[in-house]
């Protein structure tokens, strides 16, 4: 199954990123661009996006690059660092990009940013390939 074909199959059945308006944009071999627009919803009381959907976008962006390979692969640890706030109306672009696989191991780095190329927030990913177990069930 092309890398394609498993994000498309991902994406269908991730209803999360769905209902927050979180678009895939772009797609390869260890690497994910996702977009996203915040909404009031998203904001915490100093009236600036709660860290958690900053978390959520990059921790989305991951698991896709991190499923491109073929086995489904899952995280086993995950940091983010806010560098800036972001607000009410930004759109959003959550890179990730593949440092490192090593057998069923992989290190992921996603720069959470505006459009302008400013970062919000760097995240580093780890996963685990689950043995066996193909990132999406047979037909789907």
């Amino acid at each position: 199954m092309d890398t394609i074909r498993i994000a498309t199959a991902m994406y269908h059945r991730d209803l999360t990123c769905q209902h927050l308006g979180i678009q895939l944009d772009d797609l390869g071999p260890g690497r994910a661009l996702l977009r996203m627009r915040v909404t009031a919803t998203m904001t915490n009381g100093h009236g600036t996006v709660h860290g958690g959907y900053l978390f959520l976008l990059a921790d989305a962006a991951f698991a896709y690059a991190s499923n491109t390979h073929g086995p489904a692969a899952v995280a086993q640890h995950a940091q983010v660092t806010f560098l800036r706030p972001a607000e009410v109306h930004d759109e959003l672009l959550a890179e990730a990009v593949e440092r490192v696989r090593a057998g069923r191991n992989g290190v992921y780095d996603v720069t959470v940013r505006r459009p302008t190329g400013e970062a919000v927030a760097e995240f580093r990913g780890h996963s685990v390939m689950l043995s066996g177990r193909p990132s999406v069930a047979p037909g789907q």
